[in-house]
Order: C-alpha cells, then sequence, then structure tokens
C-alpha cells in the first residue's frame, strides 16, 4: 500500500500489509505495524525479570528473550519491508516454536538429549532452508502446523491444573489467540475494503499487541505448571491487583 513520502530502504521485495508505506516517516514503512512490537518487547521483559529473579530455569530466560528477538526482527521487517528482514521476522518464529515444543513436551520425555539435539539441529535447518529459499504460503502452513503440535500438551497441562488463577491465564491466552487471529485474517482478507474507510483500523498491528499479550500469559502458565512439577509452591499473584506474574517458594534443599 503506497503512501506520499519516499522510501530510504528502497523497493520493497517483501510482503506487505494492509497499511500505507511511508505516511509518517521515511525511514519506517509501516508505521503501526512497526510500533505495535513495541509491547511485546516490553511484556517480554517483564517476563524476563521474572524468570531471572526467581531463578527459574533458563529455558524460560531463553524463551522470554526469544520473544524480545521476535519482536524486534517484525519491527526491522515492517520498518523497511525488505526481503532479508522477512526472513529475519520469520525464522525466529519457527525457533520460538520449537522451543515452546521443548517445554511442553520435555518433562515426560525419557531420551533427554535426543530432543534438544534434533529440535537444534531442526532450528538450524530450517535456517539454512529458509535463507535460500522464498517458502511464501508454505512458511504460513508449516508455522500453523508447529503451533498445532504444541495445542493437545496445552490442553493437557490446562485440565490437570486446578488452580483457578492459573486457569484464567490459559483462558486469556486462547482469548487473545482469538482475537489476534480474528484481527489478522481481517487485515489479510478485507484490506480493500478497509482502505475505502476513514480510519483502518490497523488489523495487523491489534495482532502484534494481542500477540505480545498472548506470548506473555502462555509463558507465565508454563512458569506455574513447571514449577507444580518442581514441586515449587507456585501461585499467580498480580501486579496492582492487575498484572498477574507467578511466585514461587523452592524448598530450602533447592
Amino acid at each position: 500500500m503506497e503512501g506520499g513520502l519516499s522510501s530510504f530502504w528502497g523497493p520493497v521485495t517483501a510482503a506487505e500489509w494492509c497499511e500505507k508505506n511511508y505516511v509518517y516517516s521515511s525511514y519506517i514503512a509501516e508505521f503501526f505495524n512497526t510500533i505495535s512490537n513495541v509491547p511485546c518487547i516490553l511484556l517480554a521483559l517483564i517476563g524476563l525479570i521474572n524468570a531471572l529473579r526467581q531463578r527459574f530455569e533458563k529455558r524460560f530466560s531463553v524463551l522470554h528473550v526469544s520473544n524480545m528477538i521476535l519482536a524486534i526482527g517484525s519491527m526491522l521487517y515492517h520498518a523497511t519491508l525488505q526481503h532479508m528482514q522477512q526472513q529475519g521476522d520469520e525464522t525466529p518464529m519457527v525457533w520460538e516454536m520449537l522451543l515452546y515444543f521443548y517445554i511442553l513436551y520435555s518433562p515426560d520425555w525419557h531420551y533427554r538429549s535426543t530432543m534438544p539435539t534434533f529440535l537444534f539441529l531442526y532450528g538450524v535447518g530450517f535456517a539454512m532452508a529458509h535463507a535460500l529459499l522464498r517458502f511464501g504460503i508454505g512458511f504460513k502452513v508449516h508455522y500453523v502446523i508447529l503451533c498445532l503440535l504444541c495445542i493437545p500438551r496445552m490442553y493437557k497441562y490446562y485440565i490437570y491444573t486446578e488452580d483457578a488463577s492459573a486457569k484464567r491465564l490459559a483462558k486469556l491466552y486462547v482469548a487473545t489467540l482469538f482475537l489476534g487471529s480474528i484481527c489478522w485474517l481481517a487485515d489479510r482478507l478485507f484490506c480493500k475494503e478497509v482502505s475505502g474507510w476513514y480510519f483502518n483500523p490497523q488489523g495487523h498491528a491489534l495482532w502484534h499487541v494481542l500477540m505480545g499479550f498472548n506470548s506473555y500469559f502462555a509463558n507465565t502458565f508454563l512458569m506455574f505448571c513447571r514449577a507444580q512439577q518442581r514441586e515449587w509452591d507456585p501461585k499467580v499473584v498480580h501486579f496492582l491487583g492487575f498484572f498477574p506474574y507467578v511466585k514461587i517458594q523452592k524448598p530450602k534443599s533447592q
């Protein structure tokens, strides 16, 4: 969607979304799609601080950092609309799902060294293939499959969790995913109609914000479940009576 200002980054070589390009700055192609990643970074930073402060397993620190890397990659992609930056957004998306897969399934994996080795090699292989090939719709199908593989385990964690506050986190995860998907689809499928409106609701930018909260709720729920597995007496508490996070009490022996 072309806008009024000149492009600092040159001709568009990546997939575009339903936002006019270079309307507010010659350095930022899709302004709202770029700045909407800021909440994702802040939420991931909050999660990282909590994970480090309470000495959760390193996997959760890596998970929060991966959320930040993904959001930064998305900012670069939407700011430049260049193919290389698009790959820098999409490859971390796959890496992040592989990390979720590990966190969800590794507690019951009998041969512990095989899973991280396989997932690492899979991630490296995908990154190399994605750098050489332009997947297009194939990337989206692949990403959706990875997401679907995580759902059965998330559901199992949900049904075996009795804490009402933790269950509420899982419900918020589902709600933000549902609303975000609607925004993503509406922006993609009805761009022509939306472009004729006086005000563009910026569905893809809303998707970014909702996915930031979605990742935070998912991460917090998984931290609670893992703390239960480790018998760390987890509780969901709320900062200022609103913002949820997990508080744990480790045995003195740990």
